[in-house]
């Protein structure tokens, strides 16, 4: 198996989200881009343009390129930054899912639509009505109906937003005071517009206590990755700062969600971000690392391994 091996060498790839459509895995990461920016706080370093979808067959072979499915010019409401983006699959059509910086300077949440999951995608002209902040990511419930979770801090613009206003003024909770949780939104059936206003996900302690802002081991701070197993809902999630890869269980999709543990240790680089896989009777977890650029925190790859559950539930964590 290609475990912990670089997935696609002939670029920088990062912040996948894999799906298995008609028996294949299909990879869509963001695609950063080899320049030289000056990194910060706020993310400005990265400044991507465009996505690819890549096809794998199974874990034994690479994955393939199927081409660039569109880019930044194709986005009427976008001024930049093509960030982490998800894919979702409903009555034969594919709906890809992506954060981008409007003309303000605001993150939007966009929706693109093919008939094919490897593209090209169609987009669409306005982003998701009421969405906003980063990190879609489209979990699709037993029931039949579709969720979108997301949301980061810092450039992700979250922490700046309460009740689903934005306000400069806000900052990231610290201390004591109960940390910023994800957002949740129930999708229409049409996969294009929220059903619902959005609403917190919230992450307590085994003793049923928020986690704390000050947290910064446990709390949230971006890239969330729901799943259903066994009947229990898993919200999976970066601490940003520390780096930790963590998840968090619940008996309803909106939570709360009590917290377990570390997924996934710190990696190279920065940022850490994942996504969790059953294919064939087996769990597997892609992430990506900044291992061949030497810590550079925007030449990013793609990178994965098996994923191993306890009886009770509980995830092995994980060491890149």
């Amino acid at each position: 198996m290609l475990e912990k091996k670089l997935l696609i060498p002939e670029t920088f790839s990062a912040d996948p989200s894999v799906h298995v459509f008609n028996g294949k895995l299909y990879i869509y990461p963001s695609h950063d881009r080899d320049v030289e920016l000056e990194s910060n706080d706020n993310g400005d370093q990265y400044m991507m343009e465009d996505y690819h979808v890549y096809e794998m067959q199974d874990t034994e072979t690479m994955p393939k390129d199927c081409g660039m499915i569109f880019h930044l010019k194709d986005v009427p409401w976008a001024k930049e930054q093509l960030w982490a983006p998800d894919c979702a699959e409903k009555d034969g059509k594919y709906y890809f899912y992506f954060p981008a910086r409007d003309k303000q300077g605001f993150f939007r949440i966009g929706v693109a639509v093919s008939d094919n999951p490897s593209g090209p995608f169609k987009v669409e002209p306005e982003p998701i009505k009421g969405s906003y902040s980063i990190d879609p990511c489209c979990f699709a419930d037993d029931d039949g109906n579709y969720y979108l979770t997301f949301g980061g801090i810092w450039g992700g613009q979250l922490d700046k937003y309460r009740d689903n206003v934005y306000n400069e003024a806000h900052k990231e909770p610290a201390g004591s005071i109960p940390a910023l949780g994800g957002r949740i939104a129930k999708l229409k059936p049409n996969m294009k517009e929220f059903a619902e206003t959005p609403r917190e996900v919230v992450i307590l302690d085994k003793s049923g206590k928020p986690i704390e802002g000050g947290d910064h081991d446990r709390r949230y701070f971006e890239a969330p990755c729901q799943f259903k197993r066994n009947g229990k809902y898993y919200f999976t999630y970066s601490t940003g700062d520390t780096h930790n890869i963590c998840w968090a269980t619940s008996d309803n999709v909106y939570g709360p969600y009590t917290y377990g543990g570390i997924l996934l240790k710190p990696v190279i680089g920065w940022t850490n971000h994942h996504y969790c896989v059953e294919f064939k009777g087996k769990w597997y977890l892609f992430y990506h690392d900044c291992e061949r650029s030497k810590g550079v925190n925007h030449h990013r790859d793609v990178k994965f391994c098996s994923l191993h559950f306890n009886d009770d539930g509980s995830i092995q964590t994980v060491t890149p």
